[in-house]
């Protein structure tokens, strides 16, 4: 039954399910490998699902959403969203959802007609005008001591290093943030400008942060892309406290905020930083 529930579920997006036998004990790698094949967005619904039948009574949904379609804040609505079409299904029900007073196409106009209208007075001249001045004066490149130079071409190649933060730590910021009126963002934010700049990268700290741009309450049930970078800039300059440095960043970050609706691809265009297929332009962290 559970088998046929799900495969009631999806075809109105259409999508194929196929039903895909698996021994338990190779469960994990083809979960892995339908995790990991690449899109061919040519031809492909930026949306796959594939339901795996480990036994009589026992069946596997992999659902895997290319991020041209979806972004981390939009998994919880997509699971809320199956789960009642599952719950429906399974008692010969059509999923009742809430229709949405927006839908993403939605979205992606109203942020095509505000990055068109870049005449003055405009909403994307107001947006650009702030980081141009915000952004003035950047440092092309960040001089960290690393411990090999940085490759003059890509492929920008890196190692990963993965570490826990304690929880008395994660409780020490929190309380940290709530004595100084910022976030625990910006407490780490702070913290990490002046291990930066303690490192030998100057006072002058621009740091590139993904922001979600949900900024109204309708778009809380959209599936969709809303993530932008912001250049968080942190001026480190002047010996200041760690309270006097989270009052800056805490300057800073809110009203870059306020003005994240510029997507960063259009930023560097207007900006026109000095480009270098050794670095990332506006930062490198």
């Amino acid at each position: 039954d559970g088998a046929e529930a799900w495969l009631r579920v999806l075809p109105a997006a259409r999508v194929d399910l196929p039903v895909v036998p698996v021994r338990p004990e190779d469960l994990d790698r083809r979960i892995e490998a339908g995790a990991s094949a690449g899109f061919d967005l040519t031809t492909e619904v930026p949306l796959r699902a594939r339901l795996f039948e480990v036994g009589a009574d026992e069946h596997v949904l992999l659902v895997v959403v290319h991020h041209i379609a979806g972004d981390g804040t939009s998994m919880p609505v997509l699971a809320k969203d199956l789960a009642t079409a599952y719950a429906a299904r399974l008692e010969g029900a059509a999923p009742a959802w809430e229709p949405l007073a927006v839908q993403y196409a939605d979205y992606a106009s109203r942020q095509r007609e505000l990055l068109d209208d870049e005449s003055e007075g405009g909403e994307a001249a107001r947006q650009l005008g702030f980081w141009t001045g915000a952004l003035a004066g950047l440092p092309e490149e960040l001089t960290l001591p690393a411990d090999r130079p940085r490759p003059a071409v890509g492929p920008h190649r890196a190692g990963r290093h993965t570490f826990e933060v304690p929880r008395e730590l994660y409780e020490r910021v929190g309380r940290v943030a709530r004595e100084l009126r910022a976030t625990p963002f910006m407490v780490v934010q702070a913290a990490l400008a002046a291990l930066l700049s303690r490192l030998g990268a100057g006072t002058d700290i621009p740091l590139g942060s993904p922001v979600v741009s949900r900024s109204e309450e309708s778009l809380a049930g959209v599936v969709g892309f809303f993530v932008n970078t912001l250049v968080l800039r942190t001026d480190v300059s002047g010996d200041p406290t760690f309270a006097e440095l989270v009052d800056r960043v805490r300057e800073y970050d809110l009203a870059a905020f306020a003005h994240q609706d510029v997507p960063f691809e259009r930023l560097v265009e207007a900006l026109r930083p000095e480009r270098s297929a050794a670095r990332h332009p506006l930062f490198q962290v």
